[in-house]
């Protein structure tokens, strides 16, 4: 064996034998956390990836690893990489790799591992750490909280276990696994980033997502603090403003902080802001109804299990060349975010359209009508794009002229009404993007467009 192989072979940072653990996994156990005066008054937290050596800014926060695995996996294959930008800050919460329910345990486990040794690594250099903690399933108890002292302060997210965008929350699972730390732990207290469930025990130090977000980041040199109230929405630009304001991609929060529980985000539900979702569940055998404020109408069937497996559409979307009117759609659900997709293709009447028979029992009317003012608009470009990736099919107004956004068999359709030489066929929702209206990229305008029908 040469000299060069030994030293790989051996090194420390091939091993991660450093820190000693406990129990048969070798976990590496991260020192207590010993709080300083005013530690945890007005706490804000940062994320890593918004991190800056050259920035002064926000040192007195804690940094978190809420974030998808990508934004940080450095932390472990270079960990000296980030010591001394880390060194600067207020604490850090150990790198929260995920253990989503859906995992394999092995995997489960290492990524355990990867947060208390990369924990203990930044303690071992002087810096102030806080445990985060993540669990699967109860089986995943027997190491998931292994290298953290009794009695420490802790670090937990109920961000992905909340209900929100269409997804219910997870709280059976996440408690299960609160109350197993609370009895493990026995910690001193426990920093909660997002709000926390109302049967959550313990000394919680609650920390507002909403605060510690980019939003509220208004010494930033990249949001100017002058015009942060206007930037986030909080006031109506100023008539006389001259700032020259630009659209681009930007994810929504849900894109952000990812770690724990499903995988899949949850169960689907319909939106409380989009009565049109209602549709998609019911009754078995059930036919539902809903007027659209443009006038259109739809008719879902639903299923035995109570989700719609059958869609009428009682219009052409302004498209004849592709679409009989009325002309039908299989729904599938999708089996890893659990949301409803329209099939392809979709079913045409060239002759006539059948009776829109009910599922195994005699149809049900139930009729679910919008008030002529709702908001089908879209909130943000990935809001867009999982409405393709559905195969949803829109409508929408930009400078007095109506477009359509149709999915044939191939790519994603889209064209001005009843103007064929306007279509442009897209293979995907980034290339609808780029269709240009008067000028203008879809990408910059999708969001402020008068959206007049929208199937999903």
């Amino acid at each position: 064996m040469t000299e060069e192989h030994y030293k790989y072979r051996t090194s420390p940072f091939l091993l991660r034998n450093q820190f000693p653990g406990k129990g048969k996994s070798q976990i590496p156990t991260i020192p207590k956390f010993q709080a300083r005066e005013g530690d945890f008054t007005d706490l804000r937290l940062i994320s890593f990836d918004k991190t800056k050596l050259e920035n002064n800014n926000h040192l007195d926060r804690m940094v978190h690893f809420f974030l998808y695995d990508y934004k940080f996996k450095r932390v472990w294959r270079n960990p000296e990489s980030d010591l001394e930008k880390l060194k600067r800050y207020r604490a850090v919460l150990s790198p929260d790799f995920s253990v989503y329910l859906e995992m394999a345990p092995a995997i489960q486990l290492y990524n355990t591992f990867r947060n208390r040794w990369c924990g203990a690594y930044y303690a071992s250099k002087g810096i102030h750490v806080i445990p985060s903690v993540s669990w699967g399933g109860e089986d995943s108890f027997e190491f998931c909280f292994e290298g953290i002292e009794k009695g420490s302060t802790v670090a937990v997210s109920t961000y992905m276990v909340s209900a929100h965008n269409n997804r219910k929350d997870q709280k059976e699972f996440f408690l299960k696994g609160y109350n197993e730390l609370l009895d493990r732990i026995e910690p001193e207290r426990i920093i909660c980033y997002n709000e926390p469930f109302p049967e959550m025990q313990g000394n919680i130090v609650f920390v507002d997502y909403e605060l510690s977000s980019w939003r509220y980041m208004n010494d930033d040199p990249c949001v100017p603090s002058k015009y942060a109230k206007y930037i986030c929405g909080a006031l109506p630009w100023p008539e006389d403003c001259d700032i020259v304001r630009k659209t681009g991609y930007i994810l929504p929060v849900d894109d952000v902080v990812k770690g724990m529980g499903s995988a899949y985000g949850g169960d689907w539900r319909p939106n409380p802001d989009k009565p049109e979702d209602e549709r998609f569940l019911g009754k078995p055998g059930e036919v539902k109804n809903t007027n659209m404020p443009n006038g259109e109408r739809y008719s879902t069937k639903i299923g035995e299990n109570g989700r719609a497996v059958k869609e009428r559409h009682w219009t052409d979307h302004k498209t004849p060349n592709v679409h009989s009117n009325p002309h039908d759609h299989n729904i599938n659900w999708d089996p890893g975010r659990g949301n409803p997709i329209f099939e392809k293709p979709h079913i045409n009447y060239p002759d006539g359209a059948p009776e829109f028979k009910s599922y195994e029992v005699k149809a049900m009317s139930n009729h679910i009508v919008l008030p002529k003012d709702h908001n089908m608009n879209f909130e943000t470009i990935s809001n867009f794009k999982w409405c393709m990736k559905a195969n949803g099919e829109v409508q929408f107004k930009w400078n007095d002229k109506i477009y359509s956004i149709v999915h044939p068999i191939d790519g994603i359709l889209i064209t001005e009404a009843y103007k064929s030489e306007t279509e442009k066929l897209c293979k995907d929702a980034d290339d609808v993007l780029e269709y240009v209206i008067d000028g203008v990229r879809l990408r910059d305008i999708i969001t402020k467009v008068k959206v007049t029908a929208r199937t999903i």
